[in-house]
């Protein structure tokens, strides 16, 4: 090389150089490696609707706020499960949960509702044992400011939301299950024993007008016995005992809520039935239901995922916290997402097990 072409290339690189110099010092793009803190730095969302500004209104809006919540009883799945999440979400945003207990005894769970509005929480949330019992209580919380969240079983008296499985849907897909199974062309005796819950209740007489209405379309589905074992496995037990020594050709028993079907399983189960009767039920994503599909007790299972329902009953109640609207402003419901779950064909992360929170990051 010439000792011009040595100088020309020379200048060339000291140009080059000076250049990339100068746009790292006037902020454009530094080569690789050599970016400084304050060039990777991301930019603030500054102003009234800045990220900050909308964290700090929610925070005023949720922190320190009561809901009080009213089981028909804990120590069940269902419940347990209700409790154990909406805890959760609720803490994790701030706020706290007050539970009572009735424990299954309606006086006391009246006396929780109507003490709890003299109280006055933020959000008052209820799982109403009948659609009458609490009716009037809801409507005075209401006027007095509270809103109301009811949970899976709807009162007469409608409020700010209701959070639960819809209930005609549940009867009618149950309804078309049996009728696949035990009506015209399966080959069996068509006859059906339903199990209700509490007779008076949303879940007991929404499912049954609607499974009712799809089972009397098959005239070879004979419905053997319709009786109300009041969410009570025992009495289920006892009333599916009597159905099979009456009927040992039933085809299949239906009960409202899976818990309580359990006792209407061991007795097919006892009766050496099992596999020939086919138990279906409806309830939430708890892990005894999950294990009774495993064992071969259910037959198929729908499924309303009640962990899904409590984080919905929190997200609903920050709403309505955060918009400050009066409860007479609000009528929505939340409709859960249905699931048939039967052995080896259900997603296992559906079954909750409550010995193993799954509580959000806080």
């Amino acid at each position: 090389m010439t000792l011009r072409m040595t100088a020309v290339v020379a200048m060339a690189s000291a140009v080059l150089l000076a250049g990339c110099e100068a746009g790292t010092r006037s902020g454009q793009e530094a080569p690789v490696g050599t970016a400084s803190t304050a060039q990777i730095k991301a930019p603030s969302l500054t102003g009234g609707d800045s990220s900050a500004n909308l964290q700090k209104r929610v925070d005023q809006a949720l922190q320190g706020k009561t809901i009080a919540w009213v089981p028909i009883a804990l120590g069940i799945p269902l419940a347990d499960i209700w409790t154990q999440v909406m805890r959760s979400e609720a803490e994790a945003r701030g706020m706290k949960l007050e539970v009572r207990d009735p424990n299954w005894n309606t006086t006391a769970a009246l006396q929780a509702v109507s003490s709890l509005i003299a109280e006055k929480p933020d959000i008052l949330v209820v799982h109403n044992p009948n659609v009458q019992l609490y009716a009037q209580e809801l409507a005075r919380a209401e006027a007095a400011g509270i809103p109301v969240i009811q949970v899976n079983m709807v009162s007469n008296q409608k409020t700010t939301a209701y959070v639960g499985a819809d209930w005609p849907k549940v009867g009618r897909l149950l309804g078309e299950e049996i009728v696949r199974s035990c009506g015209k062309g399966s080959g069996s005796s068509g006859k059906v024993a339903i199990v209700q819950g509490e007779a008076t209740s949303a879940v007991s007489l929404e499912q049954m007008q609607a499974a009712a209405e799809v089972l009397g379309k098959d005239p070879s589905i004979k419905i053997v016995s319709n009786q109300a074992a009041n969410w009570d496995a025992s009495k289920a037990h006892d009333i599916t005992a009597t159905v099979l020594q009456q009927h040992p050709d039933l085809c299949a028993t239906v009960g409202f809520w899976g818990v309580m079907q359990t006792g209407a399983a061991q007795a097919v189960k006892s009766a050496g039935l099992q596999g020939k009767v086919k138990v279906y039920a409806s309830g939430s994503d708890g892990k005894l239901d999950c294990d009774n599909i495993d064992s071969g007790l259910i037959t198929k299972f729908l499924n309303y995922n009640s962990s899904s329902q409590a984080r919905s009953v929190i997200a609903i109640a920050s709403f309505m916290l955060q918009t400050g609207l009066p409860p007479s402003a609000v009528r929505m419901a939340d409709y859960s997402p249905l699931q048939w779950m039967e052995k080896g064909n259900y997603d296992p992360a559906l079954c909750y097990d409550t010995s193993k929170p799954r509580s959000p990051a806080k």
